[in-house]
Parts: structure tokens; C-alpha cells; sequence
């Protein structure tokens, strides 16, 4: 058996886990920019005539992709070709204007430069929020706010939070929104606002540009809010013993460079700081045909959309685009070993540029494991074959998994890409950390008599309603490049009245031939596949892969109001578009402050053939989060999540030949707990 659970000594442990380092140089086309490329490419641009200003600021430098054509071309000539020329692709702001730069690494010239001038701007920086979150602490009239709350100022805390677009005409200054919150006595500070107070900073000219006191509202109080194992006190809930995963003959992947093969899969792996985890040329070896067929090009998170529902003077901003705005990449965190990931893990590192174009080191931001938990791949048990036995076949489930974490302000979300034997992709994101909390006089439900927008999680707390909307991009080339997007209707039947039965249901075939005629708001039972017209089984069947949908929330805020007109791409949950290489980001590219302009709703609004084509499938999953008490003072993780699954790919089950294998046993050293 691949993997086993097992009671293991710590040393062993260590010995299991290991680094596996950033590449210092790349052997593939879609490697990430190694920290001397990026630093080459600030430097090229820095040299030139094309930005000399003081203020120059990188938002972004990140591998330019090369064609689609190039990769293929490369690829399917067994990598012997040279590889295609290296480019970078940076966002700058200079001057109070947003700079995009083509460098090629390769010539080490600039190949293109253009000032954006439409509405929205790249994804901010850390080194700017941390700007803006000190400039309150030396402004007069904030001082004078908080001391008349009785609160120091070394116990206050501050986050920042993009304002938004309502409707405002022309261009936007960029601005944001500096929030307080008291950390005295807990660093649970989510739960802690101090309200009242609004304050918007120019982050262009790095100045408090309004500031206003609403008046004081009664800030929580820090008992209760403690999540810190060291700080909790007794009694705590029933301990179970120690559970781990040994792999006693090493695991079973390669990873070369940011390629990794396991089982009958292959794939490459990178991060990308808007995106995180990028999993692309994923192919399976079909064992029937002899050959390894490529089912997904490319996939990654392409938004993550988070509004609040409370539509008062303080809140109604709070309507997030997490990926586009902050770096769903970019805030991803340090895995931590054992922990965050079992100990068969693998990490690997990866780096961004700082607003400076200097490379940043995020250790162990993804990691690597083959998952056995007990379950099942596939298994019968047979009574009726044979008078006097029975027979039993099973097999046991082991995936592969590629884990990341990004932290974005007050939650955590856990996205787990997860390749099965049988030619699966199963998606999944957990959702944990803190919920954003609201002051409130109220300590009682009993005393609340008005719509208060959440749920009362603790005395003077509301969490306020929310969603999570995660739209997925998903390139896949099924057995080629050439798809069809494939709508079978399950539709209710009556009988003929030849037998008793009365009622059946059957599968109507649809085939979208246009953009719009692919929008799909799952609502109705639907079987949803992504087929090959030119590719057949031997029995005649399109070969094709299944999109098993997620939980199929749907934006529930009116079409005229500003957020939804940002996040269109929640009107529906299925999207198939033409593949164009410019088109990836659900949200637009300039998501931050955008009018809704550029976005996946207004390019699927052309109606493009999509018939036999190279075809992008999007996919929108979510949930409407109204907060509970147990969700506080740490929410315990909640997940959502989809599933590729072949259909009609295979001749048969493509791990039908999976040999039984028996128990492995080793000589253990038992775990005691204190």
C-alpha cells in the first residue's frame, strides 16, 4: 500500500519530510521567474528612459507566458527544441499612472510599454498598505478619537480595506480604507473594531485625504476572543492519540524542477502571486492505449469574490476581491510542516517581487503528498457468482495532492488541487480564521428589535452575512485542443403506458454552439462535459471529462448594484469562452477600484462560436455565509469544492488493473503522549 497510518518515532518523522528547493534556473517554458530573472527585469526597466521616475512602485513582475502554440510546439516535439524566448510582464505605477512593461530576459531589451488609462489598478502592495496603516498614528484628530474611547495607541492595531466602486464617474483617485481595532488584552483583533471612525488614504500621495468620527460605539471586550493554544486555559475538549502517515519505501512522485509525475499522471507546478497554485500540461497515461493524453492545459483560481451584506455608512465598501485586489498568491503563507501538511510532504518555496523589483523569498508556500486515508477506490463484494463463495475485490483510494494557504486579512483558505488514480481532479477550498466583526451595543438577542445584518456571536459582537464566491479558470484540452461543451438535459418523462411505471427521466443532448447558449445556473439537474469531437472510445462515445459541480450559490444582490456589476461572473456558475491568452481573470486584470468593464460577463456578452474549439470552462462556486456562534472566536474550517471526472475518456475503469496489495508492517517505536 502506497501510504499507512501508523504510530512513528519524531526522528523518523523528520527524516520523511524534506526541502525541495526554488530552481535556480528554468527547464521549462512555464516555469516561474527565478529571483535573478526578476531582478534582471526590474533592473532592465529601471535603466531605461520608459520609467525614471522617484516614484516608480512594482505591483507586479511575474512570468509572461509564451504562446500556447510555443509550449505545444516544445512539448509535443519530446522538449528537443529550444526552449521559447523568456519574457516577464510587470506592473508599475509611476507618477500616479499605471505602466504595463514586456521585457524579454532572453535579448534583456524592452519589447512593449503602455499606460493603462481605463478604470481599476493592480494589486496593492504590502509595502503601501503598511504605509498607510502608520499614517493614523500620527494623525492629530485620530489621537483625539481614541483617547476620548479610553483606548492608548499602542493597543491599537490597523488594517487596510479597498473602498470600492459606486458608481463615481471618470477615474478614481486610488484610495483606501484604514480601519482600527484594539489589540489590547487579545490579537484577535477582528472581533475588536473600533467604530465610528472612518479614515481614506491617498495611496498614490500617501496622505489621510478624509477623515470623520461617527461617533463611539462600545469596542468588545477581549475576554473570550483567545485562540492561542499556549494562552487557552482548562478544561479542553477530549484528546485523541497520535495519528501520522509513514511511506516505509519513500513516496512514490518525481518532482524535476516544477514538473512532477505520479502514478500514471504528469503535470507542471507553479505559483503565480495572483492566482497561487497554477497546475498545467496535465496529462494520464491511458495504459489500454499505450499513450499519455493531455486533459487540462491549464487551471487556477481566477477570483475570489467576498461581500458583505451590511449596507450601512461603514460597511457597505466591505465587498472584496481577494485575487485581484490583494494577491491571492501574494498573501499566501509558510506551510507549516506536520501541521498544515502530513509529514510525507514535500515544499517548495517560491518568490515575488517587493514594490522595489527585488525578489521576496514565501519558504515551503506549497507542498506536495500522497493522501491515504482508509478510503476506497473501488470494490465489490460478490454472493451470488457462486453457490459456495464469495468473493471480495477492493482497492485502496491514494491521491496525490498540491496544498497552498493564503491568508487574506481575517480568514484562511485552504486550496487543495488533488489528482485521483481513476483520471479525476478533485478542487477543494476550506475556509478557517476569524470572522470580521461589527461593535454592537447588544449583549442579548433578546434585546435586538431591527435587522442588525448577522448573526450576535458574543456580547457586542455581530458577524455580519457574507459570501464566498470562487470562480475557477479551466483550460481543458481534452485529448487535444479541439472541445465542445456538452449540456445534457435531465428531463422528467412520462411512459407510454405499456408497462405500470408511469414516469422516467432521460438525458437531452445539448450541444453549445455560442457563449451565451453555454451559461449555466445550476438550478436545474444538468450533466455538464467538456468532450472531444474528433476523439472516440471503441463503442462510438465522445471522449470527454465531466465538470461535477460545487455548491451552487448564486449572487443573490440586485444587477444594478455596483459590486454585483464588478463580480458579474456570479450571474451563473458554468461559463465556457474561447480560448484567448489575455483572458483569465474573472474580475478583470485591474480589478481593484473597476467599473466592471473588463470582466468575464462582458467577454462572454461577444457570443463567440465555441462549437469545436479551443474552449475555456469556468466555474463559479460559493456560499452564503450567515456566521453562528461556533464559528467564533476561530471558525473550524468549511469547505466547497468540484470534481473533473472522465467521461467516456477511458475504454474502462482506467484503474481497473491496480494490483491487490497486502499489509505492510514495521517494526515501530510507539509515541507517548505526556
Amino acid at each position: 500500500m502506497a501510504s499507512i497510518f501508523v504510530a512513528l518515532s519524531s526522528s523518523l518523522i523528520l527524516l520523511v519530510a524534506f526541502l525541495v528547493s526554488a530552481q535556480l534556473s528554468h527547464s521549462h517554458p512555464l516555469d516561474s521567474l527565478t529571483p535573478d530573472e526578476i531582478k534582471q527585469a526590474s533592473a532592465i526597466i529601471k535603466s531605461s528612459n520608459v520609467l525614471s521616475s522617484k516614484t516608480l512602485a512594482f505591483h507586479q513582475i511575474s512570468l509572461h507566458e509564451p504562446s500556447k502554440d510555443a509550449v505545444l510546439s516544445w512539448l509535443e516535439n519530446s522538449k528537443i527544441e529550444p526552449l521559447p524566448p523568456r519574457e516577464a510582464f510587470a506592473i508599475a505605477r509611476a507618477d500616479a499612472e499605471t505602466h504595463e512593461i514586456l521585457v524579454s530576459l532572453t535579448n534583456k531589451t524592452i519589447l512593449s510599454q503602455r499606460i493603462y488609462t481605463g478604470a481599476g489598478f493592480p494589486i496593492l502592495t504590502g509595502d503601501e498598505m503598511k504605509a498607510a496603516n502608520a499614517l493614523p498614528r500620527k494623525h492629530k484628530p485620530f489621537l483625539d478619537s481614541i483617547k476620548r474611547r479610553g483606548v492608548e495607541i499602542d493597543d491599537v492595531a490597523f488594517s487596510t480595506f479597498t473602498a470600492g466602486w459606486f458608481g463615481e464617474e471618470g477615474k478614481n483617485r486610488r484610495t483606501i480604507r484604514v480601519l482600527a481595532f484594539h489589540r489590547g488584552g487579545s490579537i484577535n483583533i477582528h472581533v475588536r473594531p473600533i467604530e465610528g471612525i472612518i479614515i481614506v488614504v491617498d495611496l498614490d500621495k500617501m496622505e489621510i485625504v478624509h477623515y470623520s468620527d461617527e461617533g463611539e460605539v462600545v469596542v468588545p471586550k477581549a475576554e473570550g476572543t483567545e485562540y492561542r493554544g499556549s494562552r487557552l486555559k482548562p478544561p479542553f475538549v477530549a484528546s485523541v492519540k497520535p495519528i501520522t502517515i509513514v511511506q516505509p519505501h519513500g513516496h512514490s512522485f518525481r518532482v524535476s524542477g516544477q514538473e512532477i509525475s505520479w502514478a500514471d499522471w504528469s503535470f507542471h507546478l507553479r505559483h503565480d502571486v495572483r492566482a497561487g497554485i497554477v497546475i498545467s500540461l496535465a496529462s494520464i497515461f491511458d495504459i489500454n492505449r499505450g499513450l499519455s493524453r493531455r486533459v487540462l492545459y491549464k487551471g487556477h483560481l481566477s477570483e475570489l469574490f467576498v461581500p458583505y451584506m451590511d449596507p450601512t455608512n461603514e460597511w457597505y465598501y466591505r465587498t472584496f476581491f481577494d485575487a485581484g485586489e490583494f494577491g491571492f498568491g501574494l498573501s499566501a503563507v509558510s506551510l507549516q510542516r506536520t501541521v498544515d501538511c502530513p509529514p510525507n510532504a514535500v515544499f517548495m518555496d517560491a518568490y515575488y517581487a517587493d514594490q522595489d523589483g527585488n525578489p521576496v523569498q514565501i519558504p515551503d508556500v506549497l507542498c506536495v503528498f500522497e493522501r491515504y486515508a482508509g478510503d476506497v477506490a473501488w470494490r465489490h463484494t460478490e454472493v451470488e457468482a457462486s453457490e459456495n463463495e464469495t468473493y471480495v475485490e477492493v482497492r485502496p483510494e491514494v491521491s496525490l495532492v498540491v496544498r497552498m494557504i493564503t491568508t487574506v486579512g481575517n480568514y484562511d483558505n485552504i486550496v487543495d488541487w488533488e489528482l485521483k488514480r481513476s483520471g479525476s481532479i478533485k478542487v477543494q477550498v476550506a475556509l478557517s480564521g476569524m470572522l470580521e466583526g461589527k461593535a454592537t451595543s447588544y449583549t442579548h438577542t433578546d434585546q435586538i428589535e431591527e435587522d442588525i445584518y448577522g448573526t450576535l456571536v458574543a456580547e457586542n459582537t455581530i458577524a455580519p452575512n457574507h459570501d464566498h464566491f470562487l470562480a475557477f479558470y479551466l483550460d481543458l484540452d481534452i485529448d487535444g485542443r479541439q472541445n465542445s461543451f456538452v449540456k445534457h438535459k435531465i428531463t422528467k418523462k412520462r411512459t407510454d403506458g405499456s408497462t405500470p411505471r408511469k414516469s422516467y427521466w432521460t438525458a437531452v443532448k445539448e450541444v453549445a454552439k455560442t457563449e451565451m447558449a453555454a451559461r449555466v445556473n445550476l438550478n436545474q439537474p444538468a450533466d455538464l462535459v467538456i468532450v472531444n469531437p474528433q476523439k472516440k472510445t471503441k463503442v462510438g462515445n465522445l471522449a470527454g471529462y465531466r465538470l461535477i459541480p460545487g455548491s451552487p450559490a448564486s449572487s443573490l444582490l440586485s444587477d444594478d448594484d455596483y459590486p454585483q456589476i464588478r463580480a458579474a461572473f456570479t450571474n451563473y456558475q458554468v461559463w465556457v469562452t474561447p480560448y484567448n491568452q489575455s483572458e483569465q481573470w474573472a474580475g478583470g486584470l485591474y480589478a481593484e477600484h473597476s467599473h466592471g468593464d473588463d470582466t468575464l460577463y462582458l467577454w462572454s456578452n461577444r457570443d463567440r462560436d465555441i462549437e469545436n474549439k479551443d474552449i475555456v470552462l469556468w466555474h463559479v462556486l460559493g456560499l452564503h455565509h450567515i456566521p453562528s456562534q461556533e464559528d467564533y472566536p476561530v471558525m473550524p474550517t468549511i469547505s466547497v469544492g468540484f470534481e473533473l471526472r472522465p467521461t467516456n475518456f477511458f475504454d474502462n475503469n482506467a484503474i481497473l488493473k491496480m494490483k491487490p496489495e497486502g499489509p505492510v508492517i514495521l517494526n515501530c517505536t510507539s509515541i507517548t503522549t505526556p
